[in-house]
């Protein structure tokens, strides 16, 4: 039950992180003409966006996970 909650946790962290910084940004760099020794190399940069409903999503399941494993190492018998 301890694996649940320190799961639980993990993913509410995450839920928290996409919330605090919703977009980031990846670079990509790409070999466009390779002729012999002239290599033309290409950068570009896209930004990703993480929807709201996600972290929140992100969160409420991680929370409910720590219940959840609350609850089951409370029944031990």
């Amino acid at each position: 039950m301890k694996s649940i909650v320190i799961l639980g946790a993990a993913v509410a962290l995450i839920g928290l992180i996409a919330f605090a910084i919703p977009s980031f940004s990846t670079e990509q760099t790409r070999n466009v003409v390779d002729l012999g020794d002239l290599k033309v190399q290409a950068k570009t940069q896209e930004t990703h966006v993480v929807p709201p409903i996600v972290s929140e999503g992100a969160i409420v399941l991680g929370v409910l996970l720590i219940g959840a494993g609350l609850v089951m190492s409370g029944r031990t018998n």
